[in-house]
C-alpha cells in the first residue's frame, strides 16, 4: 500500500553530514522545540503547504515556515517535492522586521544542493 501522508527529511550538508535545522531545533527549550514540532506536523497534516501567518512564500518553491514563540520568531526554509517530502532546508532566529538576505541565500544554497544530490526528483 502506498503511503498518503507527507514526510520531513531535514537537509544534510554534504561535506559534514550535519543537519543544521535538526540542530538548530535541539538547542532551542524544551517547550519552543516542542512549538516548532507542532508546526512541522501541522505542516505534514496540510500536505506540505500552509498559508500566513503560518507559512509565507520566500522565492521560486521555498517557503518559510513561521514559529512565533513569546519574543522569539523561529522561521524555517522548507519546499516539498515528489514523493510528498517535505525538505527542511535552514532554521534561524529572526530579529529583524525583514528576512536577512544571507538568510535566504543560504536556503537557496541548500536546495540547489539538494536537487543536485537528489537525482529522484
Amino acid at each position: 500500500m502506498i503511503s498518503l501522508e507527507y514526510k520531513v527529511h531535514y537537509y544534510q550538508d554534504s561535506r559534514t553530514g550535519r543537519s543544521l535545522v535538526k540542530e538548530y531545533i535541539e538547542h532551542l527549550s524544551a517547550r519552543e522545540s516542542m512549538r516548532v514540532d507542532a508546526y512541522i506536523r501541522r505542516l505534514v497534516d496540510a500536505g506540505g503547504y500552509l498559508e500566513e501567518p503560518y507559512s509565507r512564500h520566500i522565492d521560486g518553491d521555498i517557503r518559510e515556515l513561521r514559529v512565533d514563540f513569546a519574543r522569539n520568531r523561529h522561521r524555517i526554509f522548507y519546499f516539498t517535492v515528489i514523493g510528498r517530502r517535505i525538505i527542511l532546508l535552514h532554521a534561524f532566529l529572526k530579529k529583524t522586521p525583514k528576512t536577512p538576505l544571507g538568510e535566504i541565500i543560504r536556503a537557496q544554497k541548500n536546495h540547489d544542493a539538494f536537487l543536485e544530490f537528489d537525482k529522484d526528483i
